[in-house]
């Protein structure tokens, strides 16, 4: 029995190298397997590698005239003199021309969506809009506006000019508000006159808009009383279409060029 035991127990040793050999397979297939992974050309990784690289060497050249490693251009650009080195200048802005047909393209844009917004108030006749390549005057009926003699915006006041904000709130245009009568005289203790009552109206759209977001130094207000009509003061009709507020919209930045 003893002999048997020890018989089983050599067999066992001597197949114990199996064990290391399979295992000794096994990383040997995983190493190759790993080998062939990193090997393998993945095309569209090297599509665009080789699109980019392309790109690079046949790109245009972007300086005057190449420098030739070694040597430093002079300031005339010549490659020779006093070792000054001058970097090729890039026009960064428009020229005075482009930048002002640009504003203008932005200033017919604008007016297209106050025509939009206010359409149904000018088939109506209580507001006009006119422009050109310089300017919008967008002219607004008091009645929109404000009540009798009174220079405080009523409540349907605010959603007027809450859609005039929302349009020139993206824009730098400058904007002159200008406030009109007729020709009745009003005396109270708030306006003596016309004149008081028209600039007090001006001033209180400019109020509103800076309220909506409108940065203030961009807008003036300016009162012109009775005495820029638009329309005969012996008539209803013609007084009022003289009260009104009319907002010049300016092409250019500067408040202080809106002009008519």
């Amino acid at each position: 029995m003893r002999r048997r035991r020890q018989s089983e127990e050599d067999l066992h040793n001597k197949e114990r190298w199996l064990i290391s050999y399979a295992d000794f397979i096994t990383l040997l297939f995983a190493f190759f397997v790993v080998m062939y992974s990193v090997s393998s050309v993945n095309e569209g990784k090297y599509k665009v590698l080789s699109e980019t690289l392309t790109g690079v060497f046949n790109a245009p050249q972007r300086t005057v005239n190449p420098i030739d490693v070694g040597e430093l251009p002079s300031a005339s650009g010549t490659g020779q003199g006093d070792g000054v080195i001058l970097l090729p200048v890039i026009e960064a802005h428009r020229s005075p021309e482009s930048a002002q047909q640009a504003r203008s393209d932005a200033l017919r844009v604008m007016a297209d969506q106050l025509a939009l917004e206010f359409e149904e108030f000018i088939e109506q006749g209580v507001v006009t809009l006119e422009t050109s390549d310089e300017w919008i005057e967008l002219s607004l009926s008091n009645s929109l506006l404000f009540g009798s003699g009174d220079a405080e915006p009523h409540f349907d006041a605010f959603t007027v000019l809450e859609t005039i904000a929302r349009v020139l709130e993206n824009g730098d245009n400058a904007l002159r508000v200008e406030g009109f009568t007729d020709n009745r005289p009003i005396r109270t203790a708030a306006f003596p006159s016309n004149w008081e009552l028209s600039t007090a109206r001006a001033a209180a759209v400019v109020r509103v808009l800076a309220i909506e977001g409108i940065e203030p130094a961009r807008m003036a207000a300016i009162g012109y009383g009775e005495f820029q009509p638009v329309a005969r003061n012996d008539t209803e009709a013609g007084r009022s279409r003289n009260r009104r507020v009319v907002l010049l919209i300016s092409r250019d930045a500067s408040i202080r060029g809106v002009m008519r």
